[in-house]
């Protein structure tokens, strides 16, 4: 009898561990300032990462969202079907949390709207929120993106500039040439410096 009872306790304390780590809590927090992710299992820190958010035009949404669904392996139809392994959808318009082999852009915004992770961590936080449950996960996106400050961008905005002649030089080059025709200008005939005056040579 005693035996029983010891299984019993044993079996007990194990469905509540089970049950317990079925529903703890994840929070994903995205700050987009910091271009960082953290993620807390039962409020204690667990992860910390690099992200990249969306770029200018494409600003990642702000607020609290639970995801929607998984998805191990899928393209975008919206941008040329570029991949988005370990994707967790959170809201309607398609924003996601998903790998990325662009990896050198991580730490700064460059994506369409998602959220991206080098591929390592995108597939241990999607195994981490498929293992606790959509409804049990929170996602938490906040601060607004770094403006980017690059020389492009300032060229852009600076006014382009026309360099104008300034007239007085012009009529000093018509001047100029008007000079230099009369330099090449063929000897008049007759052996006069100016044009031949017919009333004058018969006027007598």
């Amino acid at each position: 009898m005693r035996l029983v009872h010891v299984c019993v306790t044993l079996l007990c304390g194990i469905i509540t561990v089970v049950a317990s780590s079925a529903h703890a809590d994840v929070l994903i927090k995205v700050n987009k300032s910091s271009q960082r992710m953290s993620v807390l299992v039962d409020g204690q820190p667990r992860y910390s990462w690099s992200v990249s958010t969306g770029k200018t035009g494409h600003e990642t949404p702000v607020g609290s969202f639970t995801p929607s669904r998984l998805a191990k392996d899928h393209a975008s139809k919206e941008w040329d079907n570029s991949p988005m392994p370990h994707s967790i959808f959170f809201t309607h318009r398609g924003h996601a949390i998903h790998g990325s082999n662009a990896t050198r852009r991580l730490g700064r915004p460059a994506s369409h709207g998602c959220v991206r992770l080098a591929p390592a961590n995108a597939a241990k936080l999607f195994a981490l929120v498929k293992r606790t449950g959509l409804q049990n996960t929170k996602i938490v996106i906040q601060g607004d993106e770094p403006k980017s400050s690059s020389t492009r961008a300032v060229k852009q905005l600076q006014p382009k500039r026309r360099y104008v002649r300034d007239p007085s030089s012009r009529a000093d080059y018509a001047q100029r040439e008007q000079d230099r025709w009369r330099e090449r200008r063929p000897t008049q005939p007759y052996g006069y410096g100016s044009a031949l005056d017919t009333e004058i040579i018969f006027d007598w």
